[in-house]
């Protein structure tokens, strides 16, 4: 069994987007189809977090590793996402704006070998529902990290709208983190 090569997923991602997101979808689809191979070629991973792989204007490739049982609040990419389970298991409820907020509109599980695309307009909230971490490659059709677009997020509580912060994201992640390994502790 070959082992997933990095290198040549982020060349076959960036090929692909040339021909839109479809094209992506079937990269990442093949890639996490032999999901053992993706975790190999990326190690396990040692904590909670996002790790980019790829980084430009066009095209942002990251590895996902959710905490076990977190949560991360409503929120916009601004660009078109697909994303790709190799472990575990993602929960997204999906929401749409009303006149004052967001309500939810439809949800879906999604376990290994699985595949999700997203429009540049939706919004998602993401749930890892198990006790063990959910690993994913999210592949987005610009700069994740710097859109051209400001993105949002919404309150899990509340769900009143505010901006994306990546810092309030990453410190979700090392939260729950650490609340997942002072229980199990």
């Amino acid at each position: 069994m070959p082992v997933f090569d990095k290198e040549r997923f982020i060349e076959e991602c960036i090929a692909a987007q040339a021909e839109g997101q479809q094209a992506v979808r079937e990269v990442v689809a093949a890639a996490v189809a032999d999901s053992p191979s993706v975790m190999t070629g990326l190690g396990e991973p040692k904590q909670a977090g996002i790790v980019p792989l790829h980084r430009s204007s066009e095209l942002t490739i990251l590895n996902f590793a959710w905490a076990p049982c977190m949560s991360l609040m409503p929120h916009n990419h601004q660009m078109y996402a697909v994303i790709g389970i190799y472990s575990g298991r993602e929960d997204n409820v999906y929401w749409r704006r009303n006149e004052s907020s967001i309500e939810a509109a439809g949800a879906k599980s999604l376990g290994v070998g699985d595949v999700a695309t997203l429009g540049q307009n939706i919004i998602h909230s993401v749930l890892n529902p198990i006790a063990k971490m959910t690993c994913a490659l999210h592949v987005y059709g610009g700069d994740f990290f710097a859109p051209n677009e400001p993105r949002s997020e919404w309150d899990h509580e509340t769900l009143q709208e505010q901006p994306w912060d990546i810092d309030r994201v990453r410190t979700l992640f090392a939260q729950a983190e650490a609340r997942f390994n002072s229980t199990a502790a």
